[in-house]
């Protein structure tokens, strides 16, 4: 068996210490594959680089690295159209009363998942017969209200197309695939071809992304003070920007901007996201201390990256038309 099966959570991988972005990035590495293979994305997304829309948390890393490690990546999927058609039918069922009567019939579906999905994860529960049957009554609960087709993304006949182009001999290989997707996958491939991830002990790099995205999340009810003394600790430019975050949220602006300005002279182009929070922030805080021609700067800055997360631009081109004011 040289192919190891590793499932991605999408955005839902911030909410696990065990089982993060850089948790796929490790799984990955230590298995030192020849090649690794994207289920659920085609090339035209691949070269796009459409999954950093998708918040697809695990491929800010792994994809960095395998670049860095001249590991060849290779999409699977080649039926873009038919997730197109997945959006189109939704799409077309909010528009009608009885269209949306099936929407809430499916909704029992979609908050079984997210209880699922919002459990705490491993890589071993991900292995476990109970949680991939889940992931295929999840799916089965949608062909009995709709029908295989647009309603389900068409994921059973990718995933059985996908499984045809995944060489199962002559080389050793991880295929990353959307944790929708991996049932399916499952399902579609010969038995005694693959593996699962094991058990696995958190290295440094997990445990670090762990407390990024527990700062990411902040609330409250958080020991704000223990998180910032772990960040300390943190050596990627990442954890500057969620300190700076924690003071803002305390409302020491001046702390906060002092921070964000110490990450502007730093190499914060990691994760890829980074830098067009980073700026928007920035900008917003340099408003919020009267210093509008900085705040300007940054905004153009964020507007001119080749890439930015929506909210980031949201924030600069708001932030363009009028200063940004804390309230």
């Amino acid at each position: 068996m040289s192919v190891l099966l590793v499932p991605t959570l999408g955005p839902f991988h911030i909410l696990h210490p065990r089982y993060n972005g850089v948790t796929v990035l490790e799984l990955t590495r230590l298995y030192q594959p020849e090649t690794l293979y994207l289920a659920s994305y085609s090339s035209q997304e691949l070269g796009a680089q459409r999954w950093r829309d998708q918040n697809e948390l695990s491929f800010f890393h792994v994809l960095p690295w395998a670049e860095r490690v001249g590991l060849p990546v290779v999409a699977l999927d080649e039926a873009e159209h038919l997730r197109r058609q997945a959006l189109e039918f939704r799409q077309a069922l909010e528009q009608y009363p009885r269209g949306q009567e099936f929407l809430r019939r499916a909704s029992p579906l979609e908050e079984a998942l997210r209880a699922l999905l919002t459990e705490p994860m491993t890589p071993e529960r991900l292995a476990q017969g109970g949680t991939i049957e889940a992931l295929r009554a999840h799916h089965q609960g949608y062909v009995e209200l709709f029908g295989e087709g647009p309603a389900t993304g068409f994921r059973s006949l990718r995933m059985r197309e996908v499984a045809k182009r995944i060489p199962l001999r002559g080389e050793r290989s991880v295929v990353l695939v959307d944790v929708l997707d991996y049932p399916l996958l499952v399902e579609a491939l010969p038995e005694g071809s693959y593996r699962f991830p094991q058990a696995h002990t958190p290295t440094e790099l997990e445990r670090w992304r762990s407390l990024l995205d527990r700062a990411w999340r902040l609330s409250e009810s958080d020991d704000w003070g223990l998180l910032l003394e772990g960040l300390q600790a943190v050596r990627e430019p990442e954890a500057l920007y969620c300190a700076a975050q924690i003071y803002l949220a305390a409302g020491q602006l001046e702390d906060a901007f002092t921070l964000l300005e110490e990450l502007l002279h730093t190499d914060f182009n990691h994760p890829a996201y980074l830098p067009g929070y980073a700026l928007a922030r920035y900008g917003q805080l340099a408003d919020a201390l009267g210093q509008r021609e900085r705040a300007l700067r940054a905004y153009q800055a964020v507007l001119g990256l080749s890439w930015a997360p929506a909210e980031a631009r949201e924030i600069a081109l708001a932030g363009q038309r009028s200063p940004f004011r804390l309230g």
